[in-house]
């Protein structure tokens, strides 16, 4: 009879501590769930954050760039121009002469630092790379070598000339001495 009762009482030890360890694992993988829910809620918030920073800046840009198209627009009396831009008006009659007065554009600090900047941080960059290229080594190993090659055609086309000149002098002698 103790046999009889022995397997059954594991049977229902084994059946309990897998229940636990089923119940443990469970409560486990709702924590970790929980976690990363949470985890990806947070990462959620911060690119809500980055996307209305985004579309804040690109309002702020559109308005700049409207800004300055307003600025750069020529302003007529009737809206809108559809004409195209003309750096000289010759054969108008000048502002000078013309009834209406003109206005000036008035240009704020950061664009005209912008404006004035742009050209000469483009021609210095530019000038920068340039050197940078003449001044590799690359550069100046071509360089030498087509000096020295120059060099030696110079010394060639020389001792050509000298060859040359000593033939016609020698011809100029015999032509001369009898």
């Amino acid at each position: 009879m103790s046999e009889h009762w022995t397997v059954p009482a594991w049977a229902a030890a084994g059946v309990l501590v897998a229940t636990a360890l089923l119940v443990l694992l469970g409560l486990g993988l709702a924590i970790a769930a929980h976690r990363t829910v949470r985890r990806r809620r947070a990462e959620l918030d911060v690119l809500r954050a980055g996307v209305e920073a985004a579309e804040a800046a690109r309002a702020e840009l559109e308005a700049r760039l409207a800004r300055v198209e307003r600025a750069q627009r020529p302003a007529t009396a009737g809206g809108s121009s559809t004409a195209p831009h003309v750096i000289t008006h010759l054969g108008e009659p000048s502002a000078a002469t013309r009834d209406e007065p003109v206005e000036a554009v008035r240009i704020e600090g950061p664009l005209l630092a912008d404006l004035v900047l742009r050209e000469s941080a483009v021609q210095v960059g530019s000038l920068a790379a340039g050197l940078r290229r003449a001044l590799a080594p690359e550069g100046r190993a071509r360089v030498r070598a087509e000096m020295r090659r120059d060099l030696r055609s110079s010394r060639k086309q020389r001792r050509a000339d000298l060859r040359a000149a000593r033939r016609d002098v020698a011809a100029r002698r015999r032509t001369v001495s009898p």
